[in-house]
């Protein structure tokens, strides 16, 4: 035998304890020293194994408590058994009830001892084991029960421990997982359930009349019982042949009882646990027994949604199995189909947030409890439930009654991402084995971690933390509870769910029948080519697929509601396809349903952003948030492409390939803020003056890096820096700060010889940067092109294309005409050098700003430009009315109002001195200059004709200034996102807004001011 531990060694072994980890070294050595005195001294071995316990005081006095009960020869083999110093130790540090089981059954220390105590007993196996406790014959347990006497039901209990005994030292030694431990559990109760019968029918002399099914519910149903639990059972049973139904439930009923009692009473053993019948049909208010047609009728006509919900776990465990299979083959089918009910998902929601609520109000406890708390198991059952119901109904793979097994099934299909559902199951299993500790210490039903020092070091010790068992467990448990209630609100609340629940079952299946019949009544113009999409999408065994499976019957339903499904749907696969395995992707759709909504939205609505997608289809990450579609700053796109243009530079490469790779990069910039533009555009996010101001810092963002970039090259090419300062003036629109999705830049170059510099040199220099930008700018590129128009400089294209500053001065001092004049109005000198920009726009405002206004010479030559263009440039052919530009009561005609203001007014009224047109309507209604009334027609007709511009070029991809009438689907597409119900409300509209404003035009530009 191992070195026994004698008084005489007393000396060293205070000090060995606590190394050990007993927190009462005093009394552990009084313990051993009783020991040793009774004849039962403790080995080295043991006592070191006593130190590997979750608590070596608990294990210790449990340990000499049974000691003493075994004769000689027991007490050694207990402690010769190298699996037993293993196993026994574990035990009694963390259960002082199975110790106390011990004391009464000092024999039963042998399920711990030899193969047998690591090998995991079957279904049948515990079955036969607990009905021969109350003398039944396991072959045929029905006549040959003992009745339920105190002796018998102390047997079961008996018999009942010595099998957790067994499990508890496979369990918390390791070779049992938490799976297989709740399992087991399930597997034991449903045993005590079946010799429970078997004592019922030796109570209840009829009890041959009928056939009595026990039903598994909760977690008993799903293989995933607890230590100590009340059993959740729901009875069904039918008369036997010949016998009358009423009879047989009065039976049935009475067997029902007697094997509730035979589990719940109370005997000098304890109880086993209760067992509750509260999820029949009605409740406790309902017949306790029912028949497989009365269950049938319940929930086809009464059920509510949390009686589906408890169904799910629902399974035959004990008595007639055979009419417990016919009850699931009945019942079994309507769990699956109450997802399709009115507000299914709503009402799972609001019960798990009744019982969160009564949580709280009801106990301190709440932030500690296991089960019902934020972050508890709880959290995880209801989320995997609510999933599985929904998807369950087109997904049979998703149909296990037990959480884990879900949970693994739901992950695997896509429905939920592997890492969540991985910190789920990790959650869940740490959560499990925690319950299973604190019940196994008094086996006692609680779900609460305490907050005594001493028990967190026992729970923390059982769970292997050793430097700071307490801390380390306090640690450990609040991060998952974290993790899960995070996951939790994700999924439990994910807004998919609610769209999936109300498709019908055979389209959430999306099988080819049901498709090609919904792409029809969705009113998709090529179902055959719509369903060719959805079986490339949807097809094979990936996760890809899975998940696409998942999405595409809702997102077919958002396409419709779109202008162009077909177009949607073509999109959506295009994205896809081009995403392809990128991990992300249809994560974000499916965790996300704002994303998938605004997707589909987007695509069937706008060629425009369909195309932009396309061509950086990682833009779609950006629908996630509202704050991710607002415009950036001007400073914060500038700094981002300046920098573009400096990494390309300093890569040290050839001066063009580096000037046109530091281009593309910012085309790429601003390809991705059109699409954050448009969508937010599209979806009502923003207004007409932030979409103008957003595409000016756009299109001027990427002028300036280009220019930078073309000034780059050159002085690469020049050998040195450039002789001369540039600038580049924008012009009409762009100037405005109002450009549309469709516009040109019109720009202007200035430029100013550094002082000592040839002026021809100088003019050559910036000559070259300025065609190099156009090049730069003008190359193919996958995204919509920025024209550069210099065409409004001085002289036109017969001009030069550059000017000094000087030669500006004497144009304009000399040569001006008052279109000239008008047109300074919205030059704007935003690009280049800043203190040159600054120079310019001090030569030009005396220009556009005249000190004295203009003289009734210029006055009747605008106006007459101003009619010459209205019957000259419009396009031949066309409805004048429906010409948002050039209409009567158009843009130009709201523009040349202003802007004739402007030249007469802006010399003494500052609010004038705007490049923008509504800004200068604003100003000249509060200097009087503008009825309140004429600028509020003006300005709105203006807004009205610029969104309309605006949304004819996001639905079409490619400008227009009419209103669209010949082409029904962009029709209904510009009608649709401007908010009207109809095509016609807009065209009435928008004449409306232009007849009042032509009224305006003619009395404020070509009569007299009011």
């Amino acid at each position: 035998m191992s070195e026994l531990w004698t008084p005489d060694r007393r000396p060293s072994l205070a000090g060995r304890l606590a190394r050990l980890g007993f927190t009462d070294a005093g009394r552990a050595e009084r313990l051993l020293a009783e020991a040793a005195a009774d004849g039962t001294p403790i080995a080295d071995p043991v006592l070191e194994s006593l130190g590997a316990a979750a608590d070596p005081d608990l294990a210790l006095r449990g340990l000499v408590t049974l000691l003493g009960g075994l004769d000689q020869p027991a007490r050694a083999a207990v402690q010769a058994d190298e699996g037993v110093r293993r196993r026994l130790p574990a035990v009694l540090g963390v259960s002082s009830a199975l110790a106390e089981h011990l004391a009464r059954h000092p024999g039963d220390w042998e399920v711990l001892s030899g193969d047998g105590a690591i090998q995991r007993p079957g279904p049948q196996r515990l079955r036969d084991s607990l009905l021969h406790a109350v003398g039944a014959d396991p072959a045929d347990p029905e006549p040959c029960a003992r009745d339920g006497s105190t002796d018998t039901l102390v047997a079961l209990r008996a018999a009942y421990r010595r099998h957790l005994l067994h499990l508890a030292g496979r369990d918390l030694t390791g070779v049992a997982d938490i799976g297989e431990v709740a399992a087991e559990l399930a597997d034991l109760a449903a045993a005590a359930l079946e010799a429970g019968l078997a004592v019922a029918r030796a109570e209840v002399p009829d009890a041959g009349l009928c056939r009595l099914a026990v039903i598994g519910m909760g977690k008993c149903g799903g293989r995933e019982l607890n230590y100590v639990s009340d059993v959740d059972v729901i009875f069904v049973a039918e008369p036997k042949a010949g016998r009358a139904e009423t009879e047989a439930l009065r039976a049935a009923t009475r067997l029902a009882s007697a094997l509730m009692r035979a589990c719940s009473a109370t005997t000098p053993e304890g109880s086993l646990w209760e067992v509750d019948a509260a999820l029949r049909p009605e409740g406790k208010a309902g017949p306790l027994v029912r028949t497989l047609a009365s269950h049938r009728a319940y929930y086809e006509r009464w059920a509510k949604t949390w009686e589906f919900q408890a169904l799910l776990k629902a399974r035959p465990v004990a008595g007639d199995l055979a009419l417990g299979e016919e009850y699931m083959n009945a019942i079994g089918p309507m769990v699956w189909k109450a997802a399709a009910g009115e507000s299914f998902v709503e009402d799972v929601q609001a019960m798990r947030q009744r019982v969160e609520s009564h949580l709280h109000r009801q106990t301190e406890e709440a932030e500690r409890q296991l089960k019902l708390g934020p972050g508890g198991l709880r959290d995880v059952e209801f989320a995997v439930q609510l999933l599985q119901l929904v998807h369950g109904r087109a997904d049979e793979t998703l149909r296990s009654p037990n959480t884990l097994d879900a949970l693994a099934a739901l992950s695997q299909g896509g429905y939920v991402g592997r890492d969540d559902a991985a910190g789920l199951a990790s959650a869940y299993r740490f959560l499990r084995r925690v319950e299973h500790l604190l019940q196994l210490y008094r086996l006692r039903r609680t779900h609460v971690v305490p907050d005594d020092p001493a028990d967190l070091r026992r729970l923390g010790r059982a769970l292997g933390l050793r430097t700071d068992p307490e801390g380390e467990f306090t640690a450990l448990w609040r991060r998952h509870a974290r993790g899960v209630r995070t996951i939790h609100e994700k999924l439990f609340y994910r807004p998919l769910l609610r769209a999936v629940a109300r498709l019908p079952e055979e389209e959430a299946r999306l099988t080819p029948e049901a498709a090609r019949t919904r792409l029809t009544a969705l009113g998709f113009n090529d179902p055959a080519g719509a369903l060719r999409h959805i079986q490339a999408l949807t097809s094979g065994v990936s996760r890809r697929a899975a998940i696409q499976r998942t999405l595409l019957p809702v997102m077919l339903g958002w396409f419709a509601d779109g202008p162009d499904p077909d177009a949607g749907l073509l999109g959506f696969r295009q994205v896809s396809d081009a995403l392809g395995t990128t991990p992300w992707y249809l994560r974000l759709l499916r965790d996300e349903v704002t994303v998938a909504e605004r997707m589909a939205r987007v695509l069937s609505a706008s060629r425009f952003a369909t195309d932009l997608l396309l061509r950086a289809p990682e833009a779609v990450a950006m629908l996630a948030t509202d704050a991710d579609l607002a415009p950036r700053s001007h400073e914060a796109l500038l700094s981002e492409a300046l920098a573009a243009v400096r990494r390309r530079e300093d890569a040290g490469r050839d001066a063009e390939e580096s000037a046109e790779d530091a281009v593309a990069v910012v085309r790429g910039l601003r390809r991705r803020e059109l699409f954050r533009l448009s969508v937010g555009d599209l979806l009502g996010m923003t207004d007409v003056r932030t979409v103008g101001e957003a595409l000016t810092d756009i299109a001027s963002v990427t002028i300036e890096a280009a220019l930078q970039a073309a000034i780059n090259k050159i002085e690469m090419e020049r050998r040195g820096p450039l002789p001369t300062r540039i600038a580049v003036v924008a012009m009409g629109r762009m100037g405005g700060h109002e450009l549309g999705y469709g516009s040109d830049a019109d720009v202007m170059f200035v430029h100013d010889p550094l002082p000592g510099a040839d002026e021809r040199d100088a003019q050559g220099a910036a000559h070259a940067v300025a065609e190099e930008l156009r090049r730069l700018l003008a190359r193919p590129a996958p995204d919509p092109p920025l024209q550069i128009d210099p065409n409004l400089r001085p002289e036109g294209r017969q001009g030069p294309l550059v000017r000094t500053l000087a030669s500006y001065a004497a144009y304009y001092a000399r040569w001006s005409a008052p279109w000239e004049s008008q047109a300074l109005l919205r030059a704007d000198p935003i690009i280049g050098d800043a203190e040159l920009g600054h120079r310019f726009r001090a030569l030009i405002d005396p220009i556009r700003w005249p000190r004295d206004g203009i003289d009734e010479a210029a006055l009747r030559e605008i106006r007459r430009l101003k009619a010459r263009m209205e019957s000259e440039r419009l396009p031949r052919g066309v409805e004048r009315r429906l010409h948002t530009k050039l209409g009567p009561g158009g843009l130009s005609d709201v523009e040349w109002v202003a802007q004739l203001l402007q030249l007469r007014h802006a010399h003494e009224v500052a609010g004038l001195r705007t490049t923008r047109t509504l800004a200068a309507l604003d100003a000249a209604v509060e200097a009087g200059l503008l009825d309140e009334a004429d600028g509020r027609v003006l300005s709105a007709a203006w807004q009205l004709a610029t969104r309309i511009r605006n949304t004819m070029m996001l639905v079409r991809g490619r400008a227009s200034d009419l209103l669209p009438t010949d082409h029904h689907r962009e029709r209904s597409a510009v009608t649709a996102i401007l908010g009207y119900p109809g095509t016609g409300d807009l065209l009435e509209d928008y004449r409306r807004h232009a007849r009042r404003a032509r009224r305006v035009v003619e009395r404020v530009f070509y009569g007299e001011e009011q």
